[in-house]
């Protein structure tokens, strides 16, 4: 099977898109996580699939894959490449649209500066709903890991993050107490972990381990998530810069009952064409 795809990232978060609007992907798991190898396949954080949306109030709906072939519920930085890939299509123009999420619709707006603007949606704190197995909801919990004990916020963007604020970002443990935390029993479904280093009331700089792919340069709804908990607990105001290994966004939250809006960039790198 020939699959074409274009290679796109968001301040360095990867993927591959796959226009599947007139026939679907047709790969499990294991041919996905084949194609997300760096050295045998093409390689990725995640493979978005573009198809017809089910929702008949959004334009169009996409798939996430994870590196590992599972599916996800939600990405940031994948939403806005796939806006851009449908401009460049010329299947979406100016203003705002309703896109189809695993997690529900996003609204994206294309702006000016060649930059996407999207409303993730409202954090959701409750554990359940994360989710989380706790008994009750709560700003920080605790766990131990390695024979550390760890404090952590947690929150749904569409899909479950964790958070743990650290004094300096380029010396948090992601790949050790990230990954253990992100496959501990407590996330049921597995969780992103995020370590943030808060600069000042509207600056903040994070790491994140996303479950089923490991560090990468940038997670947009691990940023909605950061700025999400810990602007919950007083420590920052609106408008957050959030800066990444591969770059900077823009997250805006303006408190219980509004949605968060994340803008960034979305980059296109090459087309290919590949056996799948």
């Amino acid at each position: 099977m020939r699959l074409r795809f274009s290679k796109m990232h968001g301040i360095g978060n990867d993927f591959v898109i796959v226009d599947c609007r007139a026939r679907p992907l047709g790969l499990d798991a294991a041919r996905i996580a084949r194609l997300g190898d760096r050295h045998r396949g093409i390689g990725f954080d995640q493979l978005l699939t573009i198809e017809p949306a089910r929702d008949p109030g959004c334009a169009f709906r996409y798939a996430i894959h994870n590196a590992d072939g599972s599916p996800a519920g939600q990405c940031g930085n994948g939403v806005r490449c796939v806006a851009a890939w449908l401009r460049r299509a010329g299947a979406l123009g100016a203003g705002t649209t309703r896109l189809e999420s695993p997690a529900g619709p996003v609204a994206v707006e294309l702006l000016d500066d060649g930059r996407v603007r999207v409303a993730m949606g409202e954090p959701v704190f409750a554990p359940r709903a994360i989710p989380l197995a706790v008994a009750a909801e709560a700003d920080a919990y605790r766990v131990a890991i390695d024979g550390a004990e760890l404090e952590f916020g947690a929150v749904s963007m569409g899909n479950p993050h964790a958070l743990i604020e650290v004094a300096d970002v380029a010396a948090a443990p992601v790949a050790t107490r990230g990954a253990a935390l992100s496959t501990n029993p407590l996330f049921p479904e597995g969780a992103n972990v995020g370590f943030a280093e808060r600069r000042d009331r509207g600056h903040v700089r994070l790491r994140v381990w996303e479950r089923g792919v490991g560090e990468t340069l940038a997670c947009g709804s691990g940023a909605c998530a950061a700025v999400a908990i810990l602007r919950r607990r007083g420590k920052l105001d609106a408008e957050v810069a959030v800066e990444l290994p591969g770059g900077m966004l823009s997250v805006r939250w303006d408190g219980a009952g509004t949605p968060v809006w994340m803008t960034g960039p979305a980059e296109f790198v090459f087309e290919g064409e590949c056996e799948a």
